[in-house]
């Protein structure tokens, strides 16, 4: 998928991966291409900064967590996160109907005068 059809969704996608508990980087990434059966195959490039400006924002929380030897930043939804990951489900609900409203010529987008 191009990264620039991503742009405006990608904080969503990262805090609905988030949803579920505590991830690291790479399991975010895992998640992601995972749960869109492979169509979201985000590099590192991208996942890490948006990491770090979710956290900035106060919408997740980062802390170091070890694993077999191997320390991790794991990042975890904060009760802003959560509020914020409802209000980029209910933008996505409006925008997805009206785009496939269009797109699919049903008629019934826009609304008569």
């Amino acid at each position: 998928m191009r990264a620039e059809v991503l742009k405006g969704h990608l904080d969503g996608l990262m805090l609905a991966a988030l949803e579920a508990g505590p991830l690291h980087g790479y399991a975010i990434m895992e998640a992601l291409s995972t749960n869109s059966n492979g169509t979201l195959n985000l590099p590192t490039g991208t996942i890490y900064p948006a990491l770090h400006r979710l956290e900035r924002a106060g919408l997740v929380t980062a802390s170091w967590s070890s694993n077999e030897g191997r320390r991790r930043r794991t990042y975890s939804l904060t009760a802003p996160g959560r509020k914020e990951l409802a209000a980029q489900r209910a933008n996505w609900r409006e925008f997805s109907t009206a785009v496939s409203a269009v797109l699919n010529g049903d008629g019934s987008w826009p609304a008569p005068a």
